[in-house]
């Protein structure tokens, strides 16, 4: 069997001590209100899953604009805080820490999921070639409109406000979500990029709107509670860029002299292998941040111990792992199976496929 104690080391990320190495990835559950209100049952979710050496959130959207799919969380509501708060309180009483990841969609929305109708937000008009998940079952995104400067000076306050609404729920931090074809993705990548004021163009006009988000959120946090999330070689949600690499490499450059609590990169998606090139990419890339690196993507235990072992990553973050398995850090410690995983019920519906996964002590008593 696969030597994984080093998952159960104990180690620092930032301003926090995580008692392993085992993280749990943003998740999104479409099981919120429709006003974007987290729904109660999460409190038991996420506290069944407070093992977990970090949870960092289903992505939460910073305003009613950044919605993208239907019943996703909002922190940008008295109501979406004092729900939040009552989350991070499950949480805390059972020992666990948990940052919210904050997240704004961008292109890929649809009109009825906007306030009054409105086209979405994008860098450039752009239409996204996929779907989007609305009342009405996956549509296809609707087109968006290239915000304005004044809309991006709103923007970046909206994030400010929501770090501060995050701060006041009771979070240990918060993660910015600059992955997976969002609004911040958006304007990294030449596809969706198509500006050409000083938010588009070269390269360093492109990591402008990240430079200023990631100012925002530390206008609130202390930089050592901020972390962000990429996916330098995603193609998810219709996002590509000419020269990934090149591009990459300088924006993993601004995050390591930003000195933030960690870089959390997805290297893998689900449905589709990485190729030997594409890890020889995400290798070098890494070479250019200096700080606390999660990784995020087809991992199993051994996997994850070993790609922590040899220096790559400090710690991992799983998925669909932890759906199925709140108890995950205590399964991958005694090499116990993990449970099936519905996949039916991944995303919206009741408790089921929920709250109902057992714990491993549950089972054996059986």
């Amino acid at each position: 069997m696969t030597d994984t104690s080093i998952l159960f080391s104990p180690v620092r990320m930032g301003g926090l001590a995580l008692p392993n190495r085992v993280l749990m990835a943003p998740l999104t559950r479409n099981r919120s209100h429709a006003d974007g209100t987290p729904w109660e049952a999460a409190q038991t979710y996420y506290a069944q899953r407070a093992s977990a050496g970090m949870i960092l959130t289903e992505a939460t959207q910073i305003s009613a604009m950044g919605k993208g799919y239907k019943d996703t969380p909002g922190i940008h509501d008295a109501s979406h805080v004092a729900a939040w708060k009552k989350i991070t309180d499950a949480v805390h009483a059972q020992g666990g820490r948990i940052y919210m990841q904050l997240w704004h969609v961008g292109r890929i929305s649809h009109n009825s999921l906007l306030p009054e109708g409105q086209t979405p937000q994008a860098p450039s008009a752009v239409s996204a070639q996929t779907k989007t998940f609305t009342e009405n079952g996956f549509e296809d995104c609707s087109e968006p409109h290239a915000v304005t400067i004044d809309e991006i000076d709103a923007l970046i306050e909206d994030y400010r406000v929501a770090a501060q609404n995050a701060k006041e729920a009771g979070f240990d931090g918060v993660e910015i979500h600059g992955a997976n074809g969002y609004l911040i993705d958006q304007f990294l990548q030449d596809k969706t990029n198509r500006r050409d004021d000083e938010y588009g163009g070269a390269v360093e006009n492109r990591m402008r709107f990240l430079r200023r988000v990631i100012d925002a959120v530390l206008g609130v946090w202390d930089r050592d509670r901020v972390g962000i999330r990429l996916s330098p070689l995603g193609q998810a949600n219709d996002i590509s860029d000419s020269d990934p690499e090149g591009l990459f490499t300088q924006v993993y450059k601004l995050i390591s002299g930003e000195q933030l609590a960690y870089l959390h990169v997805v290297e893998e998606f689900f449905g589709s292998d990485t190729t030997q090139e594409q890890r020889d990419i995400l290798e070098r890339l890494r070479g250019h941040f200096d700080g606390f690196y999660i990784s995020n993507g087809g991992f199993d235990a051994a996997s994850a111990a070993d790609v922590i072992a040899k220096g790559h990553a400090d710690a991992v973050a799983f998925g669909r792992d932890f759906i199925a398995n709140p108890d995950l850090p205590e399964r991958f410690r005694q090499g116990a199976a993990l449970n099936p995983q519905d996949q039916d019920t991944f995303y919206g519906g009741d408790e089921t496929g929920y709250t109902d996964y057992p714990f491993l002590e549950k089972i054996r008593a059986a």
